[in-house]
């Protein structure tokens, strides 16, 4: 079997929709991305910048035998539709969170993925001995919207997401990096889509999203219900959102490109954990009454393998008791 046709076989089987092939190493964006740190836009997500910023400019910066790269888009936009019928049904406490939640297992997917692309990894690798690999998620030093925009997979969107014009911006990206080139052709580069619409900007009630896009990490509900660990002030605005409580997709919500027709999911097909569920149908202020009979140690257990244990529980009452004000 082709090396094509094995990657087809595993976008029909493994829930991924759809990949791309590369062989450039720099980053188209890096002099943006450098000057949105400069500005100080990417607020308190440190990480973003110094060294670790330094090593986006370039694959090979990151991994230096590379040669080749395969990016993934592992798709979640069923779990997003299911949630917006859910939203309006009266069993939803009119709290709401990131759908990407509910959409691998209710694990956090950076495993969840880590598991499956080393599986496309070994298999490419059993065909060529010699080929040395490594993978990247979004914790990498990687511009990987960057990497998929040059994989021919999709553009940047102006709310800065990565948007499939199949697909839609529903999706998380996963990427291998190779020491050999493969036999596999890249893609043409895919135009902008997104004409004169703005939509998504003019729905962020934070004013986030700037005209470039890119949007400001200081104003992101996002980044203040994920990011922010500790007790601190919302961004202003964020009272007229939707009860978000961790984690924002207002301006995905709105994007014309996630507004396809979708088999909708029924519950069973949905893997909500108990854990997480609760979160979405139990009252705000029993929410919070359980959180503060916690220990972090409990929560951290309780919550153990989900995107909740990097917020943790004082970040969770944080944004909750955001909701009671």
């Amino acid at each position: 079997m082709s090396l094509k046709l094995l990657l087809d076989e595993y976008v029909r089987d493994n829930f991924i929709a759809g990949w791309g092939y590369s062989e450039k190493d720099e980053a188209q964006t890096f002099d943006s991305f450098e000057q949105w740190l400069k500005e100080g836009l990417h607020g308190d997500l440190s990480y973003l910048s110094g060294e670790r910023g330094k090593k986006r400019e370039a694959l090979s910066a990151f991994f230096p035998e590379f040669q080749s790269s395969l990016v993934f888009l592992f798709s979640y936009a069923n779990v997003a539709k299911f949630l917006e019928g859910f939203y309006q049904s009266p069993n939803s406490n009119g709290l709401k969170m990131a759908s990407y939640l509910f959409g691998f297992n209710g694990e956090d997917y950076h495993s969840y993925l880590k598991q499956k692309l080393n599986r496309i990894a070994q298999e490419i690798k059993s065909k060529h001995s010699s080929i040395e690999f490594t993978l990247s998620l979004d914790v990498h030093p990687v511009l990987e919207r960057d990497l998929a925009v040059r994989s021919g997979l999709g553009w940047f969107g102006k709310n800065s997401m990565f948007i499939n014009i199949q697909e839609g911006s529903f999706i998380i990206l996963g990427s291998l990096f190779f020491s050999e080139k493969l036999s596999l052709e890249n893609k043409i580069a895919v135009a902008d889509h997104c004409g004169t619409c703005q939509t998504c900007i003019d729905a962020c009630p934070t004013d986030a999203i700037l005209n470039n896009r890119t949007l400001d990490a200081n104003k992101c509900i996002s980044n203040f219900t994920i990011e922010r660990f500790k007790d601190c002030p919302a961004p202003d605005g964020m009272e007229n959102a939707n009860g978000e409580i961790f984690g924002c997709d207002i301006c995905q919500d709105v994007c014309p490109w996630n507004k396809k027709k979708l088999k909708v999911l029924d519950a069973s097909e949905v893997n909500i954990s108990q854990n997480l569920s609760q979160f979405l149908t139990m009252p705000s202020h029993e929410l919070i009454l359980m959180l503060e009979k916690m220990s972090n140690r409990e929560f951290r257990r309780v919550f153990k393998n989900t995107p909740l244990e990097r917020t943790g529980r004082i970040g969770m009452l944080k944004n909750l008791r955001f909701w009671q004000k």
